[in-house]
């Protein structure tokens, strides 16, 4: 069992606020950066949460991020534009290429966004939220490091390439769908391995091939495509989106996270559609609200109690820690709090005063 402390969001987010701009981050940059860890965390993604923090402050130190990036347009052409990204941190680019897409679907109906020479952006579902929120489908995606192997190979080629959809609805909750193309985010392995705890079978290979539950065996292999074939060419596709379209580094040419001498030059790809393309958007919310209806009117298999729509869970755990806080592993926390100290910041206290714990198995 794992001790966990729930902490408040808004410390969460003031406390990487005050790390990022010690590091000359600007202020409100070092906002939306904290906004998106805190989000994945709010998620119940905790792999991509305030976890990422301090890799993401090591690269700053080491000078492989630009902490005040000057994105800049390449060319626009029609409804579409490319960004470099100047280097900066992942979610500040990302966001402002979202921003770019949904002003250009404004205008045209549709809006595209290309990117390239970015960093890790965190959770993918952040920006399809920023069109949901101002009422256009969304779509993001990026392409990432060589962490899995391709359908029938056992060595890197492919990253994990995340992909997010969102769409709004009228009365019912939008749909939100976000995820990776492998089993599982290769952060949930790191979170095993930190914990010393095992994985399943299916997420990953060794450096032989063969499946582990080890998870340090895992990270110095492969993880494995949801999917199988499907899976190993949704990625295959994604990366040329994000890489090869956009002129950025994709599969063998790009660098991890940890590799703090070198930039990672990230791509990613965003989109946003007005929800009135085609027919008026009011239809478009009541038909919305009537398909999202039936989905979840579908009569539950053996052994669930309901059907879930994407974004559901996700939904559940963002509403829940939102009251109780956000749930920490002290490992996680002890990590933060020796980061804080570096630069002269304390930690923030747990949500429970009284310092009770919870536990995790």
């Amino acid at each position: 069992m794992s001790e966990v402390a729930r902490y408040r969001v808004h410390d969460l987010q003031e406390f990487c606020c005050a790390v990022l701009q010690e590091l000359q981050v600007p202020p409100l940059d070092a906002k939306e950066v904290s906004e998106c860890l805190v989000a994945a965390d709010l998620r119940g993604v905790d792999s991509h949460g305030v976890v990422r923090l301090p890799v993401y402050v090591r690269r700053i130190r080491q000078g492989v991020v630009n902490p005040r990036p000057v994105t800049r347009v390449v060319h626009e052409r029609g409804n579409a534009v490319l960004f470099d990204g100047d280097n900066g941190l992942g979610p500040v680019v990302g966001l402002r290429a979202m921003q770019k897409a949904i002003a250009l679907a404004e205008i045209s109906g549709s809006g595209i966004a290309g990117v390239r020479r970015s960093n890790h952006f965190g959770i993918a579902a952040f920006y399809v939220h920023k069109a949901i929120h101002q009422g256009f489908i969304g779509f993001a995606a990026s392409n990432a490091p060589p962490h899995m192997a391709p359908f029938g190979g056992r060595a890197r080629f492919l990253g994990t390439n995340p992909i997010a959809v969102g769409i709004p609805a009228g009365g019912e909750p939008p749909l939100l769908f976000d995820a990776s193309t492998s089993v599982v985010a290769r952060g949930k392995i790191i979170v095993a391995a930190q914990e010393g705890k095992p994985i399943p079978s299916d997420w990953a290979i060794d450096t032989d091939g063969n499946p582990t539950t080890d998870a340090n065996a895992a990270l110095a292999g492969s993880v494995l495509p949801f999917g199988g074939a499907k899976g190993s060419a949704i990625s295959f596709i994604l990366d040329i989106l994000c890489g090869v379209l956009t002129g950025s580094g994709f599969a063998l040419n790009l660098h991890r996270l940890e590799d703090l001498g070198v930039e990672q030059n990230l791509g990613h790809f965003f989109a946003a559609v007005r929800t009135d393309l085609f027919i008026s958007g009011k239809d478009f919310a009541a038909r919305m609200d009537e398909i999202l209806h039936m989905l979840k009117s579908s009569p539950a298999g053996a052994g669930t109690s309901q059907v879930l729509a994407p974004g559901e869970l996700e939904r559940q755990n963002e509403a829940r820690n939102q009251v109780l806080g956000i749930p920490l592993l002290q490992s996680i926390v002890d990590q933060l709090a020796e980061l804080g100290e570096s630069l002269g910041l304390a930690f923030p206290k747990a949500a429970d005063t009284m310092g009770l714990a919870e536990t995790q198995p």
